[in-house]
């Protein structure tokens, strides 16, 4: 049986033959101590984006995830409720050495209960595509002692192109009934930053401000962003609420995910919000 500690074949070549020891009492992204006598065999993500990344890199060591992780397609893993109630008894019960989360996605409750309860817990905090990549590359080089997957090297190269031009300004609600918008100090908003769009809602204090839809119309933005996740926007519902606007559906998963998708994700939003560059 092959060991589930053991390199995924796609990152042998990549392991650092000077790397130092396994560090057992490491730092997860909000400077937590978290003591792992050795690199994590389960794990058990409460992340759709993580656990796509797990899934993808490491999936021997892969024994949990949440019913919003829908990728990659096929996951066949238990299934540990959801990002903001996950069962915290069926996460015990899969033994897990390490359970991973996010500062936005995941409570505070649950990640402190399972700590006292004897469960390693790594948190990550993303808000920028710089953020994901460091946060990304710690995951995978640190903590899970593998190196660094392709497919993160390949989102780095394509995420440091240069920034396209002319900028654009946009909106990009993220609810209706009542309305939300992506707000600053977002992930979302970084990404739209990096591909020369302004979003006009990123000033303010609320991450994810509650607007009305004439508020969005009378900010002028050149285009509406409306993805179809956390609410599913179609051509049928949220285009005809801005009369006058361009409006562009695109996929929520490139705006919001950091995991294998998200080198991808650049161009097919390019091509979606301002496919005249």
């Amino acid at each position: 049986m092959k060991d589930p500690a053991a390199p995924h074949p796609s990152l042998r070549s990549r392991r650092d033959p000077a790397a130092g020891p396994f560090q057992h009492v490491t730092s997860d992204d909000l400077g937590t101590p978290v003591d792992l006598p050795r690199p994590p065999r389960r794990v058990v993500s409460l992340v759709p984006s993580l656990t796509e990344a797990l899934a993808e890199t490491v999936p021997e060591r892969l024994v949990g995830a949440t019913d919003w992780c829908t990728h990659p397609a096929g996951l066949d893993v238990p299934r540990v409720r959801g990002t903001k109630n996950p069962d915290r008894a069926a996460i015990a019960a899969l033994e897990p050495d390490l359970v991973v989360c996010n500062r936005e996605e995941n409570r505070r409750l649950d990640v402190d209960r399972l700590r006292a309860a004897g469960v390693p817990v790594w948190v990550t905090v993303i808000e920028s595509v710089d953020e994901a990549l460091t946060s990304m590359r710690r995951l995978f080089a640190e903590v899970l002692d593998v190196g660094e997957p392709g497919w993160l090297t390949a989102a780095a190269a394509e995420w440091a192109r240069p920034v396209p031009a002319p900028p654009r300004r946009v909106a990009v609600p993220v609810w209706r009934d009542p309305w939300m918008v992506v707000g600053p100090r977002t992930f979302t908003g970084d990404v739209l930053a990096r591909l020369g769009l302004v979003n006009v809602f990123g000033a303010g204090e609320d991450r994810y401000p509650h607007v009305s839809v004439e508020a969005v119309r009378a900010a002028a933005p050149d285009v509406v962003v409306l993805p179809d996740e956390p609410y599913v926007f179609t051509a049928d519902d949220g285009p005809e609420a801005f009369p006058g606007i361009r409006t562009a559906l695109v996929s929520g998963r490139d705006l919001t995910w950091y995991g294998p998708s998200l080198g991808p994700a650049r161009q097919r939003l390019l091509d979606g919000i301002r496919p005249d560059r």
